[in-house]
């Protein structure tokens, strides 16, 4: 196979990595509730198991980067698919509310780590392969979500148990990873320095880590309080609450996979720019407006708009000189979650002294920081 034929099939194996990914975090969604009855949770106290899982993602991430500089990212990216498959099952076999958290914090592990190992390797076979292909990675993690969100229920409703189909996910999971891995990239044409004197981000890290944080705070907001805000403050049809998020999930796949083309023809920098921009305003435009149709409007606009910011700082990220792009992809996306998991318990505060609508508004102001603030950085 010659060298044009390796840096394709390794492209087409990253995209698929990318959709295990997508697909083995998102099954774990329509098994909450499964979870829920089965351990007789409150709210409370499934809130409190919950956060296991993004305890263990961000956790092991600065160790996957470690080992990806020392093992590489294909090995890293192998195991951590393994231990997704091998532990999704497992979540619905859980007998307390103790055992469940521990699984949920292996699962986020796997999560974590393979997260950081594909963008590494995305970043590897994109440098290779001589143009942007970041956001078509991205949009396949964004297509693995609906698949797995959609499959497992769909699996359930074909007449499965649960346990059964979440084997079965499991299973695709193995097939595509076993069938794909040794076309990703080896460790001996990934960079390797020395890693022992990084210890907490700084520098363009830091800033990199810091605008991932606001994009993953915005992408939490919607995942968390846009059902809650179109139900309570929009009169949505309980049923139809979670319009909202899909209509953004939608929008956000759909850019994200003819975002490559776009970010060649106007720049990594005026993406980021007008996408923030264009999120910031589908925010305020949800908030301020008082219709329903203007709120999913709004939705549609942070998907079209954030989709391929993240994208671009992750490739930034990968090639910050004189950093190993999975350490510098592991402080990143540490960052990146911390608001994805934090953050949105902050809006919950900010609402409860102002008003949903109020604290929704100011992710959308936080956007335009990062669009004016990405700009004279850049």
């Amino acid at each position: 196979m010659d060298d044009k034929s390796k840096i394709s099939a390794a492209r087409r194996a990253v995209l698929l990595i990318f959709l295990v990914c997508g697909i083995g975090l998102s099954s774990w969604a329509p098994m909450v509730p499964f979870a829920k009855i089965q351990l007789a949770l409150n709210d409370a106290d499934l809130g409190i198991v919950l956060l296991a899982l993004g305890a263990g993602a961000i956790l092991t991430m600065p160790v996957a980067g470690f080992l990806i500089n020392k093992y590489g990212s294909r090995a890293i990216a192998f195991i951590a698919a393994m231990v997704i498959a091998a532990i999704l099952p497992v979540l619905l076999l859980t007998t307390t509310s103790y055992q469940l958290a521990g699984a949920l914090f292996v699962f986020g592990a796997g999560i974590g780590s393979i997260d950081v190992a594909m963008n590494a390797q995305a970043v590897l076979v994109q440098e290779r392969f001589g143009r942007h292909i970041m956001s078509s990675f991205h949009g396949m993690f964004s297509v693995g979500g609906l698949i797995g969100a959609i499959g497992l229920g769909f699996l359930i409703k074909m007449g499965l148990s649960p346990n059964i189909a979440a084997i079965t996910i499991s299973a695709l999971l193995v097939i595509i990873t076993a069938t794909q891995i040794r076309h990703l990239l080896p460790h001996s044409q990934e960079a390797k320095m020395d890693s022992s004197n990084f210890t907490i981000p700084k520098g363009p890290v830091l800033f990199l880590g810091i605008m991932c944080f606001i994009i993953f705070l915005a992408e939490g907001s919607l995942l968390d309080w846009s059902a809650v805000f179109l139900q309570f403050s929009r009169n949505f049809d309980p049923s139809w609450s979670g319009l909202g998020y899909a209509a953004f999930s939608i929008a956000m796949a759909v850019m994200r996979l003819t975002g490559d083309g776009l970010i060649h023809k106007l720049g990594p920098a005026k993406v980021v720019l007008y996408g923030t921009l264009l999120a910031g305003a589908g925010f305020l435009i949800a908030v301020i407006t008082p219709w329903a149709a203007t709120a999913l409007i709004g939705f549609v606009l942070v998907g079209l708009g954030a989709a391929n910011v993240v994208p671009v700082f992750f490739t930034a990220a990968g090639r910050i000189p004189g950093i190993p792009p999975s350490i510098a992809l592991s402080a990143v996306t540490i960052l990146g979650y911390s608001g994805q998991l934090a953050g949105p318990a902050l809006i919950g505060v900010i609402a409860e002294f102002t008003s949903l609508a109020f604290a929704l508004g100011l992710v959308g102001v936080l956007l335009f920081v990062v669009a004016f603030g990405y700009k004279h950085r850049d």
